[in-house]
């Protein structure tokens, strides 16, 4: 599993990376989710690094 949190805002950002924030559940900054760690969150997360703090916590 992976623990996201949203530490940047999305305003200003191109439409594809506000898609990968909201298709990983994230709504706001400080707002964290924890999702399952597979290639498809994988490639959101690598898409949108620069505003989320990611990490592995055990299942």
């Amino acid at each position: 599993m992976l623990r996201v949190t949203q530490k940047r805002s999305l305003i200003g950002r191109p439409q594809n990376q506000r898609q990968s924030v909201k298709a990983l559940g994230l709504r706001r900054i400080g707002h964290t989710v924890d999702v399952v760690d597979n290639d498809s969150t994988r490639g959101l997360v690598m898409k949108v690094q620069h505003l989320i703090d990611v990490e592995v916590i055990a299942d």
